[in-house]
């Protein structure tokens, strides 16, 4: 029975990664497997000799010898207690998105357009790849990668020229979002799996992270790409259409840092706080509503939804809804792989065969080169099931460098290929980026960026 899992594990995993040739939307196998998954589980129960406890990351003692009851039981709890650590991402992903929203809603995004002042294509990729490294930290990389393109698509008229910029972005928004609990989905299911806190990512990655940016962008600002001047469009002369949206761009930001502040202030899970980040961003947000809708006659030229729409129900609905139910497939599909001890298993068989190059922990030593490896890995796969199969496969404790190696190769390894993360999709949807150009022009800087933090990695954990 596990022989069989395993293969629907396969298969679903093969169609979510072939999506764009098979025209299914990964979020259809990434459901379907999970389904599957724990319904043969279930069937099976009776057949399995070892069951892995999550919450003592261990396997079970005489589960073989428990009976058909008892297993039931144990399963329905197991998968209650995954359900439960899946719903809090996301429940978290739900406000972050919602919030961003909601600045987009005032058309906060376009003050960041009024910071462009200069027309030479070398510094406007230098304030594109910060702009980049900042916002993915804060909002995610994701959100960062389509607030970014969207600027470009306002200020740069040709695509060929557009493209380059997009590929640069990609590799500073992933390296951005590493090294911020917020940043990246990854590094979200790690802070909240309680395998990482926000002073210790910030103390190990800030720096590699850095170099995974600088690195190449200083390479590529001396392309032939990024050589002269660009001819800006600028219509509507950088102003922002709503007066409220400097403000909602501050709070907004403002009320989503605040978030880890308010886990360590109240040791509540970050779900918590992001709930009541939304709830005071949507506050104001309804009040200026209001008020545009009551001098309606006066701002006619501000957001049209303003008068037709609360703009936390006009958020709500702009969500990325198939993205959440991703998540929520994939995550719980890699639960029971993990339930039955697999992951366990390999994470055993990993660190016994694997060379083992520096890592020595509690008499536990794990292989630099196996997450290297994650992170080529995420490159070509997505990273959300290679973390989620991680924290099933290691035990170290909280803010173990172990952790910290895998935040940082699972975020920024994705860009090394433009379908290995979240921004790099997103950006090949907005700009039809073709995947063969971007493994020409941009993959090798984006390895040459992964293996400079990864150096910077390896050297200064030696320091704290």
């Amino acid at each position: 029975m596990e022989t069989v899992i395993i293969l629907v594990f396969v298969f679903g995993y093969l169609a979510i990664t072939l999506e764009h040739s098979i025209k299914i939307d990964k979020l259809i196998p990434a459901l379907v497997m999970m389904a599957i998954s724990w319904a043969l589980i279930s069937l099976g129960i009776d057949s399995f000799t070892q069951w892995f406890d999550s919450s003592a990351h261990g396997l079970v003692d005489g589960f073989e010898n428990l009976g058909h009851e008892s297993k039931m039981h144990l399963m329905e709890e197991t998968l209650l207690h995954h359900l439960g650590k899946t719903a809090e991402i996301l429940v978290f992903l739900l406000g972050a998105m919602t919030i961003v929203e909601i600045i987009d809603y005032f058309d906060g995004f376009s003050t960041i357009k009024s910071f462009i002042r200069t027309k030479k294509k070398s510094k406007i990729l230098w304030i594109f790849c910060i702009l980049a490294f900042i916002l993915s930290a804060i909002i995610d990389n994701l959100t960062a990668t389509i607030v970014l393109i969207s600027i470009l698509q306002k200020i740069v008229k040709d695509r060929n020229v557009r493209i380059w910029y997009a590929g640069l972005i990609i590799i500073a928004a992933n390296a951005g979002g590493a090294w911020s609990p917020i940043g990246d989905v990854t590094t979200t299911m790690l802070w909240i799996g309680n395998k990482v806190s926000v002073g210790h990512l910030f103390v190990y990655l800030f720096i590699p992270s850095l170099l995974c940016m600088l690195v190449p962008a200083f390479i590529a600002s001396f392309m032939p790409a990024f050589k002269g001047d660009l001819e800006i469009e600028d219509s509507d002369n950088g102003k922002p259409k709503s007066r409220f949206s400097s403000t909602m761009l501050y709070l907004g930001l403002g009320a989503i840092v605040f978030v880890p502040v308010f886990k360590v202030i109240t040791h509540l899970p970050p779900y918590v706080g992001m709930m009541l980040s939304l709830g005071v961003v949507a506050i104001f947000a309804e009040i200026y509503s209001n008020s545009k809708f009551a001098i309606s006659g006066v701002g006619a030229t501000e957001h049209a939804d303003h008068a037709h729409h609360s703009p936390v129900h006009h958020s709500l609905s702009k969500i990325e809804l198939p993205s959440i139910l991703f998540f929520l497939g994939i995550l719980l599909a890699v639960a029971a792989l993990e339930s039955l001890g697999i992951l366990f298993g390999f994470a055993t068989s990993l660190q016994e065969t694997m060379p083992m190059m520096h890592t020595e922990m509690e008499g536990t030593r794990v292989s630099d080169l196996v997450v290297l490896l994650l992170g080529v890995g995420s490159a070509v796969i997505d990273n959300v099931p290679l973390v989620a199969a991680s924290l099933g496969m290691f035990s170290e404790p909280m803010d173990d460098q172990l952790w910290h190696f895998i935040a940082y190769s699972a975020g920024t390894g994705g860009s090394m290929l433009i379908i290995g993360s979240a921004a790099g999709v997103v950006a090949m949807g907005m700009e039809k980026i073709d995947f063969f150009w971007y493994l020409k022009k941009i993959s090798w800087l984006a390895l040459i960026g992964f293996l400079a933090g990864a150096a910077a990695f390896i050297f200064t954990r030696t320091l704290f």
